[in-house]
């Protein structure tokens, strides 16, 4: 019977705690999609990630669910090049990742922080307020005050991006199985919800992501996520740059705060490069049979 070894990685880590837990499986090469998919269960996490040999570029790396597979997961992402840095497998440098959102490259830091390139956006669709009241817990009239749209945006993942006004982040109840329809019928993953914060806060927004119809109710980092909202802002909230940092918080209501920054370039008024980047510790391993 063989053994496979699922490294255990908290990304996106604020000060060496917290962060989104994720596998990690090298040598992936001979596993079936049915053998990876059994592994992620095993692991339990939101995603866990596989690393291949590619003939073309340095990796190819699928992502699983503890349901099924997705085309893209940035804190796993995170996790699978810091375990690679962190084993000796790789050194400080540039390298490129086929996923099945395309293929994107990977900036490993000197100190072992990893930033990863994204998908350019696609802006998909918009809801009505309405549409989304419901399945977050909060009355109309306060989801509406934000008079910002709310949007799905991909840059590797279909998320719904949902604004929510300052103080009423952390009070959303969330219907999972309304949430799970509304995904499905909309062919999204899940949705990220996110306050402002003000100018004195270290983060521009605090958020908070669901995606119950692939088995998580809710994750403390979510790094493709991050990437949209990060385009969502540069749409819709700020202006007059070419570059744009932004830093969010995520996984406070979890008692799991996490730090993740993006950072959106535009050409001519279009996004150019989204970049997504952070930290991550590993905190163990796991032999599945």
């Amino acid at each position: 019977m063989s053994v496979t070894k699922a490294t255990l990685v908290n990304s996106f880590t604020l000060d060496g705690k917290g962060g989104n837990p994720a596998g990690v499986v090298l040598n992936a090469d001979d596993l079936s999609k049915s053998e990876k998919l059994k592994i992620a269960q095993a692991v339990g996490y939101s995603e866990t990630a596989f690393a291949s040999k590619d003939d073309e570029v340095d990796f190819e790396v699928s992502f699983f669910t503890v349901t099924d597979e997705v085309d893209f997961c940035g804190h796993a992402t995170l996790a699978t090049f810091s375990t690679l840095f962190s084993k000796n497998l790789i050194s400080a440098g540039k390298y490129k990742q086929r996923t099945k959102a395309g293929i994107l490259s990977v900036n490993v830091e000197e100190d072992g922080r990893v930033v990863m390139e994204q998908a350019c956006p696609s802006y998909l669709q918009t809801f009505e307020y309405d549409d989304i009241a419901e399945l977050i817990g909060l009355p109309l009239d306060i989801l509406s005050s934000t008079q910002l749209p709310i949007e799905v945006i991909s840059t590797g993942l279909h998320d719904v991006i949902v604004p929510v006004p300052s103080g009423y982040l952390d009070k959303l109840r969330i219907d999972n199985d309304k949430l799970s329809v509304f995904c499905e019928k909309h062919d999204l993953i899940g949705m990220h919800a996110f306050e402002l914060n003000n100018s004195e806060s270290e983060f521009t927004a605090s958020c908070r992501n669901f995606a119950p119809l692939y088995g998580i109710p809710e994750e403390s980092a979510t790094g493709s996520s991050s990437g949209a909202l990060a385009c969502y802002l540069v749409k819709h909230v700020f202006a007059g740059e070419e570059t744009f940092d932004f830093v969010f918080e995520q996984g406070r209501a979890m008692g799991c705060a996490s730090r993740l920054s993006a950072s959106v370039k535009l050409e001519n008024g279009q996004v150019s490069k989204v970049e997504v980047g952070g930290e991550a510790k590993e905190i163990g391993a796991l032999k599945v049979s």
